[in-house]
């Protein structure tokens, strides 16, 4: 289920209608995380990291409002959670989305973003973004590059507000592993304040990952 916004009496109705009429209303932030904890907990547990990565920050989109807001026809829609969409680099080259289910459940998460990247991987589905579908979050991963800013393709002129985020090369420093980590959003959506909140949230989530990867993190 889905509500739409009170514009009307939204503080930042000023900026709504002053954003969502740019060509290039987005905004986007690049940061490195300590990405250490959140790996040896994955692999305590048996799990990817990749995976692990997608989860919590996830998760967390889905605990900060703005990150689940949508333009429709104009409206602002409030969606009561949102999935994700990845990339999957298969071995001819190419590569293929997977779908991932937003769940607080860690295991549940692996076990179908596992087999949805298996099968995107193997061919078994085909290209088929699935552009209509707003209540998403797209992800990619380079990790090939520990990259310190970030742009993502987009379709100008059209109401695509979905948040988009890459993932970058680890990069050991000391006891330290640092993730490239690029968030892009509508700013008609929100600002960077917002931003600031779900990135704060996300440093505080991966440096006492264990909480969140058993469930034991807010709900």
């Amino acid at each position: 289920m889905a509500d739409f916004l009170n514009t009307d009496t939204w503080a930042r109705r000023e900026a709504f209608d002053y954003f969502r009429g740019f060509d290039k209303p987005y905004f986007s932030a690049c940061v490195r995380l300590d990405a250490a904890p959140l790996k040896a907990a994955a692999a305590a547990r048996g799990a990817s990291f990749t995976l692990a990565s997608h989860f919590v920050a996830l998760r967390l989109a889905n605990l900060h409002e703005p990150l689940r807001y949508r333009l429709e026809g104009g409206r602002v829609r409030i969606h009561a959670a949102v999935h994700g969409s990845t990339t999957v680099l298969r071995d001819d080259e190419s590569f293929g989305f997977a779908y991932l289910q937003h769940t607080p459940d860690f295991a549940a998460f692996c076990a179908q973003g596992g087999a949805a990247m298996t099968a995107a991987r193997a061919h078994q589905r085909p290209l088929e973004p699935r552009v209509d579908e707003a209540a998403l979050v797209h992800f990619t991963t380079l990790p090939w590059l520990h990259f310190t800013s970030f742009s993502h393709a987009r379709n100008w002129g059209r109401d695509d507000a979905v948040p988009k985020i890459a993932f970058g090369r680890l990069q050991a420093e000391g006891e330290r592993l640092w993730l490239p980590f690029s968030v892009e959003v509508h700013h008609a959506l929100m600002d960077g304040l917002h931003l600031g909140r779900y990135v704060q949230a996300l440093e505080a989530a991966l440096a006492d990952p264990a909480a969140w990867l058993d469930g034991g993190a807010a709900a």
